[in-house]
């Protein structure tokens, strides 16, 4: 009978009693960190329930100084709402960090311009650019959102002399410095639109940047002066100028001799120069002969952050880049063909 059972001094009894040692260890471990990953789970899940709706400015500042959550978890929260559109949520956590005391308020200052400055609440988000500069002159980010600021507000005299400490600073500002001069010069009612023409090129012969907003005033104000200095090299940029140009300011000379516009006023209808393109919207709508109720749509993309939209624009409102537009096209119905030819049945 005794040779069932094991004496305490025995070698095995040691082990046994080891091995049962570390399965309780493991056992009270695994059920521990269950229940602190539930309770955590239902502490985060209570938190982010106060969020659901927005808290009163008073909820929100005993949340910030009752010191839940780290002030970078705070700026995490209030960088999601912005990224999601949610800018008053992110205005709130912002204004009550710099209330309570934030660690960073320079960094707390820049990112509630910028959101004042995306909610479109511009004077306020110049005022607290201003006041970064203030006391922090040398802030490159603040002067440039403060530069995108007077161009909103279209204070484009404040907005050049904003480029003065850019340059000091080593920034390159000579396309941005053209850019401005050029709306500057658009926005001046007082001048005559041929006068406008004449500073426009002078601008431009300048610096040879910012084609498509001069050759687009140029095509739309007097086509004429527009063909007279037109860029052979522009002509695939200014292509949605090019189609949408009323027939009787074309310039058949310059048009025959350039490739490119052949393949387009061919594909529009206008002439036939050309019997093919090597562009596939181009090549089918010259071989359609506009028989096909079709013509192209265009979308604009920016070069420079790759984001798509539907109109031209000068400056990116995603990456503020200048003059990265880059015009692509499809080919879509004709709604003005039918739009005309169901006036016509009815006449």
């Amino acid at each position: 009978m005794n040779t069932f059972f094991i004496e305490f001094r025995d070698p095995l009894f040691s082990i046994i009693i080891f091995f049962v040692i570390i399965f309780m260890i493991t056992f009270f471990s695994y059920w521990w960190s269950r229940y602190k990953r539930k309770e955590d789970s239902k502490y985060l899940d209570n938190f982010l329930q106060q969020f659901q709706t927005l808290p009163s400015k008073e909820e929100l500042r005993l949340l910030i100084s009752g010191g839940e959550l780290s002030e970078k978890s705070w700026l995490l929260l209030a960088s999601s709402y912005f990224k999601s559109g949610d800018y008053e949520k992110s205005i709130d956590i912002y204004n009550e960090l710099l209330k309570v005391g934030s660690s960073n308020v320079k960094e707390t200052m820049f990112l509630l311009g910028k959101t004042y400055f995306k909610a479109g609440f511009l004077e306020r988000s110049k005022q607290i650019f201003l006041e970064i500069l203030k006391k922090n002159p040398r802030t490159p980010q603040a002067l440039h959102y403060l530069l995108l600021l007077y161009e909103h507000m279209r204070d484009y005299k404040s907005a050049l002399e904003v480029l003065e400490p850019l340059d000091e600073l080593g920034e390159d500002i000579r396309k941005e410095k053209s850019y401005l001069k050029t709306l500057m010069l658009l926005s001046k009612s007082e001048l005559s639109s041929q006068e406008k023409i004449n500073y426009l090129l002078e601008i431009y012969q300048e610096s040879h940047e910012l084609s498509y907003l001069v050759f687009e005033y140029l095509f739309r104000i007097k086509p004429a002066v527009g063909w007279e200095n037109f860029d052979n090299s522009k002509s695939e940029l200014l292509s949605d100028i090019f189609w949408q140009l009323d027939p009787k300011d074309l310039n058949l000379d310059i048009i025959s001799k350039n490739g490119y516009l052949r393949e387009l006023y061919s594909a529009r209808g206008d002439v036939k120069l050309a019997d093919s393109s090597s562009i596939f919207e181009f090549d089918l709508l010259i071989k359609l002969e506009r028989k096909a109720n079709a013509t192209l749509a265009f979308e604009y993309i920016c070069e420079s952050c790759k984001m798509v939209y539907p109109f031209v624009f000068h400056r990116c409102s995603s990456c503020h880049a200048i003059a990265t537009s880059k015009v692509e096209w499809r080919l879509t119905r004709d709604y003005h063909k039918d739009f005309s030819e169901e006036n016509n049945s009815f006449q």
